[in-house]
Parts: C-alpha cells; sequence; structure tokens
C-alpha cells in the first residue's frame, strides 16, 4: 500500500506530539477532536471500572483515531493515515492523570518523589482497512524530591496539562535520575514504534 502523499493527519491537540513529527520531518495536517467538558468530548477519557493502564491507554488511542477516521469519511477529507495517541503515568497499578490544580500536582511529585514510576503512551494508525496500535513502556525515576521543589515546579504551567503532572522535555528534567525506555515516548510520541505503524501505513520513511 503506497500513499499519494507524504502526509498524515494528527488526531492530537498535543504540542509535544507536533514537535516530536516535525523533528523527523512528517507532515501532518490537524485533525482536532473535542475535548471540551462543557461542549462535550469526541473521545471520553475516563477510566473505566477494573480497567488496567495499559488496557486504558490502548483503548482511548484507538477510540480517537476510530472516531478521527471516522470524521475524515463523514466530512469526505481526503483520505490519509490518522495517527492517534494517549499517554498515562502509573505507579503501584494506580493511574496518575492530569492534576486538577496545584493541590493535586503537589501531592502527584510528592508520590513521584525518589520513586520508579512507568509512562505509558500508545500510539494507534488508522487508515481505510487498517488499525493497529502499539504501546511503548519506560520506567522513570525520580530523585528524592524537596518540598521547596515541588512547590516551586507546581507554581509554573509545566504541571497541569500532562499526565502525572510533569513534563520531561522542561524543568522536571532536572528531576530524573534515570530512564530505561523511550525519551520521545515519555514526551507523548514513542518515534520508533510511530515510524513502525506509519509504514505499515505506506508512509515512506
Amino acid at each position: 500500500m503506497k500513499l499519494l502523499e507524504r502526509k498524515i493527519y494528527l488526531a492530537s491537540k498535543s504540542p509535544r506530539r507536533r514537535e516530536l513529527l516535525r523533528q523527523v520531518g512528517i507532515d501532518f495536517e490537524l485533525l482536532m477532536l473535542r475535548n471540551d467538558p462543557q461542549r462535550g468530548v469526541d473521545v471520553t477519557e475516563d477510566v473505566e471500572e477494573r480497567e488496567s493502564p495499559e488496557d486504558y491507554v490502548a483503548r482511548v488511542a484507538l477510540e480517537k483515531g476510530a472516531f478521527a477516521w471516522n470524521m475524515i469519511l463523514t466530512r469526505r477529507l481526503t483520505p490519509r493515515p490518522v495517527l492517534s495517541a494517549d499517554t498515562t503515568v502509573t505507579m503501584n497499578g494506580a493511574i496518575l492523570g492530569k492534576p486538577a490544580g496545584q493541590k493535586e500536582a503537589v501531592a502527584m511529585l510528592e508520590q513521584l518523589s525518589g520513586q520508579t514510576h512507568e509512562v505509558l503512551t500508545s500510539v494507534a494508525v488508522h487508515y481505510k482497512d487498517l488499525a493497529e496500535q502499539v504501546t511503548q513502556v519506560s520506567r522513570v525515576r525520580f530523585a528524592t524530591l524537596s518540598p521547596a521543589a515541588i512547590r516551586a515546579y507546581c507554581a509554573t504551567t509545566e504541571p497541569y496539562d500532562k499526565a502525572g503532572g510533569y513534563g520531561i522535555q522542561g524543568l522536571a528534567a532536572l528531576f530524573v535520575e534515570h530512564i530505561d525506555g523511550s525519551h520521545s515516548g515519555i514526551m507523548g510520541l514513542p518515534l520508533f514504534e510511530t515510524a513502525t505503524l506509519l509504514r505499515k501505513a505506506g508512509l515512506p520513511l
């Protein structure tokens, strides 16, 4: 399966995913899903009862991609592969989502301080009859953080739109003692796995 043009749709509002795609020269067009609780959401990110972190992140990534592909068909847009993704942070089997405010962000970083947690990023590609997904898992160890360091970080804007309450591409890079996995995966888009899926959809990389 070869594509007529070397371009994809990105069904994500994440600026980090855009940066990573540009880093490796993948051209894309944004296909934004609604994520406003006041106006409704296209794909819910609520965790289902007894859902494991692995099942959760894979389901959300697949559902985002499927909704976006259906949007392409409904709107009669130019058919291109759709890339979707979802990232979650987990520790001891518990999912740490995006903190709702400073108190929750502080509590998350206190929990991560001096401990090892996992970052799961699931990537999905939809194109015609193709619907495939893969999840990349990275282990991240934080140094022991002082209360002052946690408060200073949570006084910035960084923690509040990110799973686990931190972004490794920003100030929180100073917290990380060790990584076992994919740096780009921790940012929100594991590039090796992404490229593998896009090649299956016919994108020459």
